[in-house]
Formats: C-alpha cells, sequence, structure tokens
C-alpha cells in the first residue's frame, strides 16, 4: 500500500473518530501519531508530537490568541454589548426595523472587541431579542438576524479566524485585518438592505419603537468613541509597526481593562469569568493548531499536498472553476466539521495550490472567511443556530427560516468579492503596499 493510499484511509478514519465524539484535536494527533508511526517509524512518530505539541504552546507567535479571547470575554461579560446596543437603538429604534438595524450596527461594534461568532450571537440572544419581543417584532426575523450577524466574527477584525490563517500561510495579519473591513461593512450594508425592505414589504413584521431625543443620542456616544478608539489603536499600531500581533492584543486588554475598570463595570467575580473562559477557549485552539501539526506532518510525507496541487493545476478548466471547487470544499466540511477546525485542517492541503496558481493569498483568506460565515448557519453543525434556539428556546426551523434572507447577503457579496477582489486587496495595498 503506497503512502498517498495510507493518506486517504487515514483521512476517512479522522472522519470517523470525530463522529464518535472524541474531541478534534486528539483525533487528528492520533491519525497523525498512526500515520507517521506506519509510514516512517515509532521513535520519529513520538518525536513529532511531542516536538508539535510542545512548540504550539511555547511559541510567543501564538500567545496573541489567549489576549484577544480575553479582551472579547471581558467585553461580553462586563455589559459593552448592552451600552452600544443602546446607543445604535437610540438612534434607529423608532423607525420600521429599527431595533434590527439596531441589533446590526451594535453586533457590529461589539465585534470590534469580541472575536467569537458564538459569544456575539449568545450575547444579542439576550439582549436584543427581548427588546424585539416587547415591541411585536416577528421572532422569524429576530431570531434570525441575531443567528447570523455573529458570523461577523469571521471578518472583522480583530478576528481569530484571520490570525490563526496567517500564521498558517505566513501572511501578515495586518494586512487580513484591513482586507477584511470593506467586506465585513459591505455584508451588514446589505443585512440592513434586506431589514429595510423586509419590513416596508411585511409593515407587521418590524414596527417601529420609541424615539429617542438627540440629547439621549449624544449621550450615548462616548461608549461607542471607547470602542472605537480601541480598534484604531491596534489596527494603527499594526500598519505602522508599533507592536506586533501579540503585543496589540496586550494593548486592546489594557485599554478594555482601564475602560471597564474606570466605569465600574467589571467585577471581580466578572473577572474570574472572562479569565476562566479564555484560558479554556485559548487551550482548545492551541490543541487544534497542535493536532493540526502532527496530523499535518503525516500529510506532508504521504506526498497527498504535492499530489494535490499536481491535479489542480493540470485540470483542464479556468482558475476560477478550480477555485469554486476548494471553496465548495471548505463549505461542505465547515458543515460537518467545527468551521475553524477544517480551516486549520484543509488549508496547509489546500495552500500549495493556491501559490502555484498565483492567486492573492489575502484575498483567498478573506473568501474562505465568508465560506465560513455560511458555514457557521447552515447544517448539520450551525452553532450559531443552536445557540439561538437554546437561548431563547425558538424552534431550529424558525431560526433557519430568518436567516435565509440574511444568508442570501453573504452569498451576493461572496459571488461580488469573487469577480473583484481589489474589495479586498484594495486597502492593505493602499496602506501598507500588500
Amino acid at each position: 500500500m503506497n503512502e498517498v493510499m495510507v493518506g486517504c484511509i487515514a483521512l476517512l478514519v479522522l472522519l470517523a473518530l470525530f463522529f464518535t465524539g472524541l474531541e478534534l484535536p486528539f483525533c487528528m494527533i492520533l491519525v497523525g501519531f498512526s500515520g507517521f508511526a506506519y509510514l516512517v517509524d515509532f521513535t520519529a512518530a513520538s518525536h513529532v508530537v511531542a516536538s508539535d505539541i510542545y512548540e504550539t504552546f511555547a511559541s510567543y507567535a501564538y500567545t496573541v490568541f489567549p489576549l484577544f479571547i480575553f479582551m472579547g470575554q471581558i467585553a461580553f461579560v462586563s455589559g459593552i454589548a448592552g451600552k452600544l446596543y443602546d446607543s445604535a437603538y437610540k438612534f434607529f429604534g423608532h423607525i420600521p426595523g429599527g431595533l434590527a438595524l439596531a441589533t446590526v450596527g451594535g453586533a457590529t461594534a461589539f465585534k470590534a472587541l469580541c472575536g467569537s461568532a458564538v459569544a456575539t450571537a449568545a450575547t444579542f440572544s439576550n439582549l436584543a431579542i427581548p427588546q424585539m419581543n416587547r415591541y411585536g417584532y416577528s421572532r422569524t426575523l429576530g431570531t434570525g438576524l441575531v443567528a447570523i450577524v455573529g458570523t461577523l466574527g469571521c471578518l472583522m477584525p480583530p478576528t481569530i479566524f484571520l490570525i490563526i490563517y496567517g500564521l498558517i500561510t505566513e501572511q501578515s495579519i495586518g494586512a487580513l485585518f484591513l482586507a477584511g473591513i470593506f467586506p465585513g461593512l459591505g455584508i451588514a450594508f446589505l443585512w440592513i438592505l434586506t431589514i429595510f425592505v423586509w419590513a416596508k414589504l411585511v409593515p407587521n413584521l418590524a414596527p417601529g419603537g420609541e424615539r429617542s431625543t438627540w440629547k439621549q443620542r449624544f449621550a450615548s456616544l462616548p461608549q461607542v468613541a471607547v470602542v472605537i478608539g480601541v480598534f484604531l489603536l491596534m489596527i494603527t499600531g499594526l500598519l505602522k509597526g508599533f507592536f506586533t500581533p501579540t503585543e496589540a492584543g496586550g494593548i486592546g486588554v489594557a485599554a478594555v481593562l482601564i475602560m471597564v475598570i474606570v466605569g465600574r463595570q467589571l467585577t471581580f467575580k466578572g473577572y474570574v469569568t472572562a479569565m476562566g473562559e479564555g484560558l479554556r477557549t485559548a487551550c482548545m485552539l492551541l490543541m487544534l493548531i497542535a493536532g493540526s501539526a502532527v496530523l499535518g506532518h503525516f500529510i506532508t510525507v504521504t506526498n497527498i499536498p504535492m499530489y494535490i496541487s499536481e491535479w489542480v493545476m493540470s485540470l483542464p478548466v479556468h482558475k476560477n472553476v478550480i477555485l469554486v471547487i476548494i471553496f465548495f470544499v471548505y463549505l461542505v466540511g465547515g458543515s460537518f466539521i467545527d468551521d475553524l477546525a477544517f480551516m486549520i485542517l484543509a488549508t496547509p492541503i489546500f495552500y500549495p495550490a493556491i501559490q502555484k496558481m498565483g492567486v492573492d493569498p489575502i484575498w483567498f483568506g478573506i473568501m474562505i472567511a465568508i465560506t465560513v460565515m455560511i458555514g457557521i448557519v447552515i447544517p448539520p453543525v450551525a452553532s450559531n443556530v443552536f445557540v439561538v434556539h437554546k437561548l431563547t428556546n425558538t424552534p431550529m426551523s424558525q431560526v433557519y427560516k430568518g436567516v435565509v434572507p440574511f444568508l442570501a447577503g453573504i452569498v451576493v457579496f461572496g459571488a461580488i468579492l469573487f469577480v473583484f477582489p481589489q474589495i479586498a486587496t484594495w486597502l492593505p495595498q493602499y496602506l501598507m503596499g500588500k
């Protein structure tokens, strides 16, 4: 049995192990170790597992994860999301569909501090949906919007997804952050347009709420300004080379901590909760990366990436067709396995082919992020839909029904970005020359 056949069988075994309920990092380590031991020897496989796990947890570059995650958790437990939502509501809540518009605005701003799609969905399930219920909004619209608005966590900086992609492909994280801004805002705009049209066509779907005075509106802006200030501080520092992504994470954590402590928004219990959740999530990500490294060493030995690259390059079709096939694989794979985990698993396999095709890696990363945004809300995993279903006691079918119109916005913008990649690449090229 040649090495390619061993690799294919190992990947099938990996998929089978995943459906047993065993955590994916351990599945990847087990399959990678066994395959490497079979093709090379047991001693070499043991060394690979030990060195990959140690190097992952000892890597300075990966310290960026717990910092950004901790920053998001502080924002989550301190009630910053509520302040952002309140500000957006004061400006838009009085018009038809205004509460939904406020949810998009508040969640987009909250995303500037929190990189978790699930955390954003959980926050606004508890924050926005009760308000929508109070003003007679359609449950379908409210739950569908909250389920999908959290997916901006894959695209809008600072996002853990693009940080991991940048580390895997050795691309500038600052450039990836810049590339995600226009697509993220573009998708948010399409969602706003969807809400506006939907509310106009079905007046009882999203009636207007109470009108706020201009004094109340301006009084709500300082909290938003601070969030935007933290975001601009991190992005500007990265662009100017004042600090590394890890240092940006440290500065962001310090800024948010000072903000919530001075504002008396964070209790000691909340701090402990944020620390615990941040560590748990960071360790999960690091184990995913370590498992991917072990599996990657095995896949490299099988020469599967080389054969895939050669096969892709030999296909008698335009490269755009090949790219559509690759994105479809990410979409299907991310629908069965956690989207972030599948990205870590699949990118080392497909990236060599992307390089040979001359595709811009920054644009490719943004397109993967948009593909993952779709995967988060489609069956069978649909983590965001499941979170909203659990927190609001809304039937899954009703949440899915509300997701569909907003999902169309992601698909439409993804198609536009596919045709016009400059939407993502212009800003990093203009500001960074990348």
